[in-house]
């Protein structure tokens, strides 16, 4: 296991699932009274995470694609994402259940491990060893409990200026990651 193998994957899924760019999505399904069990939203998305690095590569082979080709795919989904990021645009929507428990649906999945992240992690199997992209996810687990603990807090308190710089600044470093990844899997 490398330090900076598993700080690279760290920054890089923390770009992709986006949880400043997420806090308002977040705030905002708790005003509209959705409950959020940040213990059980982040179980959810680490097993979502975790299952996919384990198995997802069986699961693309039952269908006869192989992992360049997801990684590629992935490539132009990280793209859109980076776009929707730096541009302020919504290309992806998503259906929110008003009221109730949204810890699992729409914050576990497809939020915070969607597509995106779900594509991000096969890729990352080209490049990384898989103790590597594993330190980087429950890094990234133990920030998404916390934003999600302390998200009526950071709402208070964080200028809304500075929530979107930061989500401006990682969309473009995401872009340089999608492009990154898209010329190493055309070859």
């Amino acid at each position: 296991m490398s330090v900076a193998a598993v700080l690279s994957v760290s920054t890089i899924l923390f770009s992709v699932i986006d949880m400043f760019g997420n806090l308002p999505i977040i705030i905002d399904m708790k005003n509209k009274g959705v409950v959020i069990k940040p213990s059980l939203a982040t179980i959810t998305a680490g097993a979502l995470m975790i299952s996919f690095l384990l198995f997802g590569t069986a699961f693309l082979s039952l269908f006869g694609i192989d992992v360049s080709s997801f990684a590629l795919a992935g490539s132009m989904i990280l793209l859109f994402i980076a776009l929707e990021m730096i541009l302020g645009i919504r290309l992806f929507r998503d259906q929110h259940d008003q009221g109730g428990s949204g810890s699992i649906v729409p914050l576990a999945f497809p939020l915070l491990a969607g597509a995106g992240t779900l594509t991000t992690i096969l890729s990352l199997k080209a490049e990384f060893d898989t103790m590597n992209i594993l330190g980087g996810i429950v890094i990234n687990l133990i920030i998404i409990y916390a934003i999600l603990k302390s998200s009526t807090w950071l709402s208070k308190n964080t200028p809304p200026q500075v929530t979107e710089t930061l989500r401006k600044v990682f969309g473009i470093i995401l872009l340089a990651i999608a492009i990154q990844m898209a010329k190493e899997n055309l070859v």
